[in-house]
């Protein structure tokens, strides 16, 4: 309010000083030189006040007071446990631990759904075994026959002898020795639960003049099981497998056994040789064996994967030698589910063993299973010990077994009433 009129008061002056300066003189209503010096102090001195009313400066004790404050707040958060930083911390850590807790339950819920997926692929596999094995075996109509109308009946052993289409003079040599025949071979599957069939399949041209003259053949003898499966030497592996896969299909018993048509077998022995483990439900009986992995090409028994059994001179995992050697049910079983999995090696007996390796199961090495011919079975029979199975390891079998097995049977063999009298 008063700046206005001092502001006047100055422009005055300046007019003043101006006029005087350019000669004219002054009126007598000019206020004099003093009064100009007062009003200019007093218009100084009204700015002064009007600017520290306006503009307030804050007490310096507020803005110490404030900080203060802000500083015993955060020491108060400290002491809580409630620092910013702490709190930031926290909150990371616990977002990391949600993370890590997400992770683990998707972690588990695709194990948990892997092993659905594993348990439903297992009885698919089951399943298609199952069926392939019914169709396979269509030609075995007296044994489906007899499963569909009185139910699946308990087996002791089923005897599997492997064979070939050029191997007729050897099942001829087999069925006049150790294997019964006619009311004999039914008498035995009925009385005491043994099941024996010649194990082949079909040739590269489906219905050709070697499957004709199997046919022709189980129709004289009956004593054939027909596998889904292409005959050849490369693939006994294969066959194995079939084998086990379409034996558990059509008959439930206590052990598969597979057998050369080359090997001199005592029934009765055997029988009683596997009652042994019959409480075991994962057992594998052989003569166990370890030899040594043959990489060089052209000689017999060479593996073509022998990079897999490590350096060089190395040998195999124990195996039983594949003259004849016997699995319990869940085995087989086994066998029959997983057989699309199932590696094939180029030697079936090692096949069979690389199949149990990680699994529960007891290896049973027992050297009646492989005996030699006489004298070795025959002074082993008069001595109280029975052989199981004899051949010649130098011959993987009996050398000229159709010439020979005769001799070993009235030597060797524990007599044609043994297994009749025996109790598994």
């Amino acid at each position: 309010m008063l700046i206005k009129p001092l502001v006047e008061i100055e422009k005055k002056i300046v007019q003043k000083m101006s006029m005087k300066n350019r000669g004219e003189q002054p009126t007598r209503s000019v206020i004099s030189q003093k009064w100009t010096l007062l009003f200019c102090i007093g218009s100084f001195c009204a700015g002064m006040l009007f600017t520290s009313r306006m503009w307030t400066v804050p007490e310096s004790k507020g803005i110490i007071r404030t900080t203060t404050t802000i500083e015993a707040e955060k020491l108060k958060l400290v002491s809580e446990g409630c620092d910013p930083k702490t709190l930031h911390r926290k909150d990371v850590k616990h977002e990391s631990k949600d993370i890590v807790g997400e992770v683990s339950k998707t972690h588990h819920a695709i194990q948990t759904l892997d092993k659905t997926i594993s348990n439903l692929e297992m009885e698919l596999a089951a399943a298609r075994a199952g069926q392939e094995s019914i169709i396979s075996a269509s030609s075995m109509s007296e044994d489906l026959n007899k499963n569909n109308s009185s139910g699946k009946r308990k087996y002791f052993m089923v005897i599997g002898i492997n064979t070939a289409f050029s191997s007729r003079k050897r099942r001829d040599s087999v069925r006049a020795t150790w294997m019964p025949q006619g009311e004999r071979r039914k008498k035995l599957e009925e009385e005491k639960g043994i099941i024996i069939r010649f194990v082949i399949g079909h040739s590269a041209t489906l219905g050709g003049i070697l499957d004709r003259a199997i046919e022709a053949e189980d129709k004289k003898h009956g004593d054939f099981l027909r596998l889904d499966h292409v005959e050849g030497y490369l693939e006994l592996s294969a066959k194995t497998k079939t084998y086990f896969a379409t034996a558990v299909a059509l008959w439930d018993a206590d052990f598969y056994i597979k057998v050369d048509d080359d090997v001199h077998v005592n029934i009765a022995t055997l029988g009683e040789t596997l009652a042994r483990h019959r409480k075991n439900p994962r057992v594998y009986i052989g003569c166990m064996k370890s030899g040594p992995v043959l990489a060089q090409k052209g000689v017999r028994y060479h593996e073509p994967e022998y990079w897999k059994f490590g350096e060089a001179g190395n040998k195999y995992f124990r195996h039983a030698t594949g003259q004849l050697y016997a699995i319990s049910k869940d085995l087989a079983t086994y066998i029959s589910i997983n057989q699309h999995v199932l590696h094939k090696y180029a030697n079936e007996d090692v096949s069979l063993g690389s199949w149990f390796i990680g699994l529960d199961v007891e290896h049973i090495d027992d050297r009646r299973l492989c005996c030699g011919t006489p004298p070795d079975c025959e002074w082993k029979a008069q001595a109280g010990n029975i052989c199981v199975a004899s051949f010649d390891w130098s011959c993987s079998g009996i050398c000229r077994s159709v010439e020979r097995i005769k001799e070993v049977h009235q030597r060797c063999g524990e007599g044609d009433n043994a297994v009749w009298t025996a109790a598994f």
